[in-house]
């Protein structure tokens, strides 16, 4: 009968086993301000807004913890229309985005060669201006009377638009269109960006591989690039869809009381109403919604990268 003995690798010769300790820790310091970082600026308000969840008062009496989970269910079943709301709001925005950005992502990727630089910067030129300002532009273009609403009544447009509920009489501004218009173009980029990303990473072998093999275009897109750029569609569908589900900004301006969602609800709790244990609650309500989602559709969508 024969024992295997393992040996561990000596250690570098001249090399003490202090300095071999202290190499070994340096990953652990790189960590650390990025550690401290979220410590500080993630779960300390985490815990914060937690605390004030289950607390109950006045902003004169003062809130204390009294464990009122009560508040969760009380704010799911008053503000449950803007949750369903915001999630259809960011889903149609997310599909929009997808479709606009990813042609233009394969354009970039293997049809632009030397534009490819100026369209890429054409694509983040919007992070440039503040997002306020973007949507206060669409505010103007889509203003009643404006030329884009006389083009499209001209054209029947919200004829179609109006039996469809997402406009109404002669104009898109508060209107479900005008928030989705902006929700879309403030998010295309980061729907681009990825999209792009994992479509410059494709080897253009492939495609002649499979051209050699006589597929046709719309083959080889089925078969050969739209799956290898999965992991650029769900990261690009993420960041779009999480932020615009959480989102007042557009709503605000660009939309009417019937169309605010969840992210203005918590924003009037916070600072109008002053109920911060209904606003905790809210935004606890829409984290835990967003992350199941999001668990859900990784499990779906079968990227090993992402999860």
């Amino acid at each position: 009968m024969t024992t295997t003995v393992t040996h561990e690798p000596p250690a570098a010769a001249g090399t003490p086993p202090e300095a071999t300790g202290r190499k070994r820790r340096v990953p652990y310091w790189l960590l650390l301000p990025g550690i401290l970082w979220l410590l500080v600026f993630f779960a300390a308000p985490l815990v914060y807004q937690a605390s004030t969840s289950v607390q109950t008062g006045s902003l004169e009496e003062g809130f204390k913890v009294t464990w009122h989970f009560a508040t969760y269910w009380d704010a799911l079943g008053k503000y449950y229309p803007q949750f369903l709301r915001s999630v259809a709001y960011a889903a149609t925005a997310t599909v929009l985005c997808l479709l606009l950005g990813y042609p233009l992502a394969y354009l970039i990727a293997f049809r632009a060669g030397r534009w490819r630089n100026l369209l890429m910067v054409l694509v983040i030129a919007p992070f440039f201006t503040s997002f306020l300002i973007r949507t206060l532009a669409w505010k103007t273009i889509l203003s009643d009377g404006g030329p884009v609403v006389r083009t499209l009544d001209s054209l029947h447009v919200l004829t179609v638009t109006n039996a469809l509920g997402v406009t109404e009489g002669h104009r898109v501004l508060a209107t479900p269109l005008a928030v989705v218009c902006g929700l879309t173009y403030n998010f295309l980029p980061f729907m681009i960006l990825p999209l792009y990303t994992s479509l410059e990473r494709i080897d253009s072998r492939l495609h002649e591989a499979a051209g050699d093999l006589y597929a046709r275009p719309l083959t080889v897109f089925r078969k050969v690039t739209f799956p290898l750029s999965m992991p650029g569609v769900v990261a690009g569908t993420l960041l779009t869809f999480i932020p615009a589900a959480g989102d007042y900004i557009n709503a605000e301006l660009l939309g009417s009381t019937d169309q605010k969602m969840i992210g203005n609800v918590i924003q009037s709790q916070f600072l109008r109403v002053l109920d911060y244990p209904t606003a905790a609650a809210l935004s606890f309500i829409l984290m835990a919604a967003i992350l199941a989602m999001v668990t859900v559709y990784l499990r779906k969508s079968g990227t090993e990268e992402l999860v």
